[in-house]
């Protein structure tokens, strides 16, 4: 026969077992509308997204893409593949052509419908994933 002590320490034991796993379920769902996907333009000209997908797309201004205006449209470049991009509201005072840029939204009849730009912060700074998909291609030129 188990003595008390014991019998209490598997019920603890238990009760904390399934806090951990009750947790780790409400973390998950919370999460499942917040987690966005980083894109190249290359990667989604190769899986093209569905239209309510909401994901990042990341790589560089385009030279001379960029018309400027109430809505904004300028080219995201991995230097293989082009997409387009369209933004409504205020870019960052850092964005210009030739930059970095991850951009949020949605890829609508092949035209990225962006709701959030995001540009580099310092002239040294390039997104992690932006110089991941540059170094898989040989492009990517440390600053020294």
């Amino acid at each position: 026969m188990m003595s008390l002590k014991k019998k209490r320490r598997i019920q603890l034991i238990i009760i904390f077992s399934i806090s951990l796993t009750f947790s780790a379920f409400l973390i998950g769902y919370a999460m499942r509308d917040g987690i966005q996907y980083f894109r190249s333009p290359s990667q989604v000209i190769e899986q093209s997204p569905l239209p309510t997908e909401l994901f990042r797309i990341g790589g560089l201004v385009k030279d001379e893409s960029w018309i400027k205006g109430k809505k904004h449209q300028f080219v995201v470049t991995d230097t293989e593949n082009d997409i387009p991009v369209e933004f409504i509201g205020i870019l960052p005072d850092l964005f210009r052509e030739g930059q970095g840029v991850i951009a949020t939204g949605n890829l609508v009849n092949n035209i990225f419908i962006a709701s959030e730009v995001l540009a580099k912060h310092d002239e040294n700074y390039i997104p992690k994933e932006v110089m991941d998909t540059l170094k898989n291609k040989g492009l990517y030129k440390p600053i020294k």
